[in-house]
């Protein structure tokens, strides 16, 4: 049996292809690829409400953030050369002052936990109920081992209230979302 997805869905649309394929008995979505991470969680708005609703299954791109979740990025200073923010247009769209405070509030998190942000941005989106798989890239072998072994914390109840706390603050309590 083969299965559809679709990418970069809005609520609605994700509704109105499941109208359409209903009404035009067609083989309807079973995930969406959409971006999602720590920095980024305004799927939880109506995205993954729309996935739980309709079971489908939700496939996160950009789970860094565009390396910001890695921790190679830090407050004050420029990215280093060859790193993706170093050449990334509109780059501030990751690397910005809200942000750069969370991933440090995160760093700390993880420190204290004997962990590292890569690993939390992986468990924490491997958490979620509907993601099924995550879309990591990597640039090396060693990335690709590492991203593999990130997903295996097991952040417990406690551990995800902090992480909404901590991804929430200086957002007045808001989602946080990737200026545009």
């Amino acid at each position: 049996m083969r299965e559809i997805g679709c990418s970069n869905f809005t609520t609605r649309q994700i509704d109105d292809s499941e109208v359409v394929a209903t009404e035009e008995s067609v083989t309807r979505f079973v995930s969406v690829q959409n971006h999602f991470s720590l920095l980024h969680r305004a799927p939880e708005e109506g995205v993954i409400p729309a996935c739980t609703r309709l079971n489908m299954a939700l496939v996160p791109f950009w789970p860094l953030a565009g390396g910001m979740l890695t921790g190679k990025y830090r407050r004050n200073e420029p990215p280093r050369k060859g790193t993706r923010l170093a050449v990334l247009h509109r780059a501030n769209r990751f690397l910005n002052d809200a942000n750069t405070q969370i991933v440090e509030e995160l760093r700390r998190f993880c420190s204290e936990r004997d962990h590292t942000v890569l690993d939390l941005a992986i468990s924490w989106l491997v958490t979620q109920p509907v993601v099924a798989t995550v879309i990591a890239g990597a640039t090396t072998a060693e990335q690709v081992r590492s991203n593999a072994m990130a997903g295996s914390w097991k952040l417990t109840a406690a551990d995800l209230a902090d992480i909404d706390r901590i991804t929430r603050s200086g957002r007045d309590g808001r989602l946080p979302r990737i200026r545009q």
